[in-house]
This record gives structure tokens, sequence and C-alpha cells, in this order.
């Protein structure tokens, strides 16, 4: 794992998974933040001056189009009569 050298401080209510939202774009890197800050993982919700090491996470170029390829599968379809 590299760590950015930049630290997050956290406010009052968030959660890893609010974090890693915030600072990637998506939950599903909480796993990342919750591994480079072992000492606080057991903080469910953070009170608010907590501070975390933000590490590097990258995302493939592959990884990233299928985002986007399953933002736009989950788009509703055109209802008939507008067709």
């Amino acid at each position: 794992m590299i760590l950015s050298n930049e630290v997050y401080q956290c406010t009052a209510g968030e959660t890893f998974d609010s974090i890693a939202l915030e600072l990637y774009g998506d939950e599903k890197y909480a796993c990342e933040l919750l591994n480079a800050n072992p000492d606080l993982c057991t903080i469910p919700i953070f009170k608010g001056g907590e501070y975390l090491d933000v590490p590097v996470v990258e995302i493939s170029e592959q990884e990233d189009e299928e985002d986007e390829a399953d933002e736009t599968s989950a788009m509703p379809a055109a209802a008939p009569w507008k067709e």
C-alpha cells in the first residue's frame, strides 16, 4: 500500500464509506482506508477531528469503463410512447 502523504480530517457523523465516496468516488474503497488506518478501524461513526492517512488508490481504465457501463445499463429504457 502506498500512502499519499496526505491526511483527511474527519467531521462528526462521517464513516469510512462516506469518506471513500468523497475521496475516491466510490464506497468500495473504504477497505483501503481501513487498511491504512488500523488504529481507527473500530470506529463506526467519527466524532470529528480524527485524522486518516489517505492511501493512493489506482483505478484501472478497464474498471473505470466497467463502472460507466454499469451506470448506463442502470438507466431506465425510454417509454414506448416517447419513441
